[in-house]
């Protein structure tokens, strides 16, 4: 019976994750910040991925709706963010990391059918089918 080298295997996985992590880094240098946006109705909204808020913009006519609309609206508004920047990171990561390793960190992509995508032009170019 061979003998398991634990030494052997735990350098192997270090190495394999220090390649990952600089195919990643080489992604993120080349495409720059990933980030989801939404707007509608005088309200602009800008998340980081994973639904951090990093913008928000407000009009005057916005603000008239009252505090429990515009609540709502931006609530509303991140929630298509946050998708839409999962979309995008998905996007960068996908060429490095295997798809259930994207979908156990929450990255999915938005299909042209899904309300909260933005640009189904984009994912047919992506898809190769335009």
């Amino acid at each position: 019976m061979a003998e398991f080298d634990v030494d052997l295997a735990a350098a192997r996985v270090a190495e394999q994750a220090e390649r990952t992590g600089q195919e990643a880094a080489a992604r993120f240098a080349r495409t720059g910040p990933v980030v989801g946006k939404a707007e509608s109705a005088g309200v602009t909204v800008e998340v980081a991925p994973g639904g951090l808020l990093t913008g928000l913009t407000l009009s005057r006519g916005a603000l008239r709706s009252g505090s429990d609309a515009l609540a709502a609206q931006i609530m509303e508004l991140s929630r298509r963010a946050t998708r839409r920047a999962g979309d995008r990171m998905h996007e960068v990561l996908e060429p490095v990391l295997a798809p259930d390793q994207l979908a156990e960190l929450g990255y999915r992509p938005l299909r042209p059918d899904d309300p909260d995508y933005d640009d189904p032009d984009d994912y047919y170019r992506r898809a190769g089918l335009s």
